[in-house]
């Protein structure tokens, strides 16, 4: 594996650990990108890497895209990220994540894990037995924020869909839009049946065919196999499984006006937004439409902090508050000739005292 700080994503990361635990098989990779606004949180990913390179990638992209969608977010916390590194079989133990929680505590609060793909509320609460750093963890009452970040982020990402459609569509409803989802999983699921209950035309596609299928039957909606679904002609596509699909040939396939959606750095490479924006499709910078999870988890780890319940209001606000920011951004892409992923990059990076 190449050394961390020679990788082309390495973003001087104020941390990048790597833990190894030998009694309970565990390596992971924990990276800080940056606490300029707070402690660093985001999920933690349980997957397996065939190559253990493409786990550091995703460490320090995914760290680094948590400190723009956080700083984004107006939110008081800084960027981190973690992944472990899952055995073909994907075994998972107590004792894995036991020795997991014991990693996150010895940073002493510099980062604040929650979940992400691969790992559910009980991981979280079997991780919580050893450190507090840690959020989306189970909550009693309709008033109170956390728990799963899923239903959060899809909230988000519906909301940000409709914005979209209202800027490059000019019209204020999904009733009728064509949305191709790519993923049905917690996010891409929520997502879909918000879509529905407004009355939007969906196209469903997910590596689980029978879980495409299902949901598919469920809502009244349209399946494709998941290597096409990216070639659906439609209004919007929304890519809510794993990242970097926008690349050369995946910006070619497309056949839609928009792509907005929850999967976290969609963008294979810098200048592909740019390509979108040349094809004369609007981009919604991934970080700051699926921002509704971390804005759940934050609120629910800082009010845990100082004693009291997270306030679903708060949180509800919080979300409603993506569609402005990202017509903010789209106004400026618009009036600058600048893609849109670029200038919610500036923002951040701004933000985070990197400007």
């Amino acid at each position: 594996m190449t050394a961390f700080w020679a990788e082309p994503d390495f973003d001087a990361h104020e941390c990048v650990q790597l833990v190894h635990d030998r009694a309970s098989g565990l390596t992971a990779i924990i990276a800080i990108h940056s606490t300029h606004c707070g402690p660093a949180a985001g999920g933690t990913r349980f997957w397996h890497y065939a190559d253990p390179a493409g786990a550091m990638r995703d460490a320090l992209r995914l760290s680094r895209g948590m400190s723009y969608k956080n700083a984004m977010a107006g939110l008081p916390m800084g960027g981190g990220k973690a992944v472990i590194l899952a055995d073909p079989a994907g075994t998972k133990t107590p004792a894995m994540l036991a020795a997991f929680g014991d990693a996150v505590e010895a940073l002493g609060g510099r980062y604040v894990t929650a979940e992400d793909v691969g790992i559910t509320e009980a991981d979280m609460v079997a991780v919580s037995q050893r450190t507090a750093h840690v959020s989306g963890l189970p909550v009693a009452g309709e008033g109170s924020a956390g728990g799963d970040p899923g239903p959060f982020t899809a909230m988000g990402i519906f909301l940000g869909i409709k914005a979209a459609v209202r800027h490059k569509l000019g019209k204020d409803s999904v009733a009728g839009v064509h949305v191709a989802l790519q993923g049905t999983g917690s996010v891409g699921g929520g997502v879909a049946r918000l879509l529905a209950q407004d009355g939007a035309k969906l196209t469903l596609a997910d590596i689980n065919a029978a879980r495409a299928a299902e949901l598919a039957r469920e809502l009244g909606a349209s399946v494709a196999a998941s290597d096409a679904i990216m070639s659906t002609a439609c209004d919007v596509f929304s890519p809510n499984a794993l990242g970097a699909i926008l690349d050369d040939e995946g910006i070619a396939r497309l056949d839609c006006a928009i792509v907005a959606g929850g999967a976290n750095n969609q963008l294979a490479k810098a200048g592909h937004g740019a390509q979108l924006s040349a094809r004369g499709i609007l981009y919604a910078p991934d970080y700051v439409i699926n921002a509704g999870g971390i804005i759940s988890v934050a609120l629910e780890y800082l009010a845990r902090r100082a004693g009291a319940p997270a306030d679903i209001n708060e949180v509800r606000k919080r979300l409603a508050q993506i569609p402005g920011r990202l017509e903010s951004i789209w106004q400026d892409s618009d009036a600058t000739g600048t893609s849109p992923d670029v200038v919610a990059d500036r923002m951040a990076q701004a933000l985070i005292g990197r400007g």
